[in-house]
């Protein structure tokens, strides 16, 4: 797979990370020490992308200078779509169109996900249109287990077998701009067309780290995750 640009979706208001968001965008929001948007960056430049677009309307000018100072030290080149008003996913990512024309694949993804998958096995034909990745779902809450009334086990936070979640990273052709709203969600909108018009496929992965930053408690929770990994977050292959 050869891919020269990851588009980063980063506009969004970080509600449920307040007061945390008060003066920052959420990809800005420090994990382990370092901001969101640094892990990810370090994650993608193992397979060799340099070159991030970025989706920003939230703070954006917070994002910009902290990307613009920070793109030497970081080996990368940065370019920006900012959002005057909120356009969803799938007008967030139309209004780049003109900038990805010459690309006949790219990554996007959420800027709020950590991860170490491995991207190189997001392979796509030309009979589809995108590759969405995939992880278990893991159980908010314990799981009690039950046999003749009796509980006889507790599993913490299990992986529940066969139930898969949509990890927020996707491989995409070019072709995609003809099926993204002007405004609105792509994940309400376009992904449910794709999948009707068999134009969508999903690549599953079973033993790799993901996490979504949506709450103060995920932080806490990633950060000891992170700090236990003692050489960092390195794509598992």
């Amino acid at each position: 797979m050869y891919v020269m640009h990851a588009v980063i979706l980063a506009g969004g208001y970080g509600k449920r990370l307040r007061p945390l968001t008060d003066d920052r965008p959420k990809p800005l929001i420090e994990v382990a020490g370092r901001p969101i948007i640094e892990w990810q960056i370090s994650w993608l430049k193992q397979f060799g992308i340099t070159s991030f677009v970025i989706l920003t309307g939230y703070k954006w000018e917070v994002l910009i200078k902290w990307l613009s100072e920070n793109e030497k030290r970081l080996g990368i080149s940065t370019y920006f779509s900012i959002e005057e008003e909120p356009l969803g996913t799938g007008g967030a990512l139309r209004k780049v169109e003109r900038l990805l024309s010459t690309e006949n694949t790219f990554i996007v993804l959420n800027g709020d996900i950590i991860t170490n998958l491995d991207i190189s096995k997001l392979k796509i034909s030309n009979e589809n249109v995108m590759t969405m990745s995939l992880v278990p779902l893991k159980s908010p809450y314990g799981i009690v287990e039950t046999k003749d009334d009796k509980i006889i086990d507790f599993k913490e936070k299990p992986i529940l077998e066969n139930y898969w979640i949509n990890a927020g990273v996707y491989l995409m052709r070019k072709e995609i701009f003809k099926y993204l709203p002007e405004k609105g969600d792509m994940e309400k909108l376009t992904f449910p067309k794709l999948a009707k018009e068999s134009l969508l496929v999903g690549i599953k992965y079973y033993d790799v780290y993901w996490r979504s930053i949506d709450t103060i408690k995920d932080i806490e929770e990633v950060s000891e995750d992170l700090i236990k990994m003692k050489n960092g977050l390195s794509s598992e292959r």
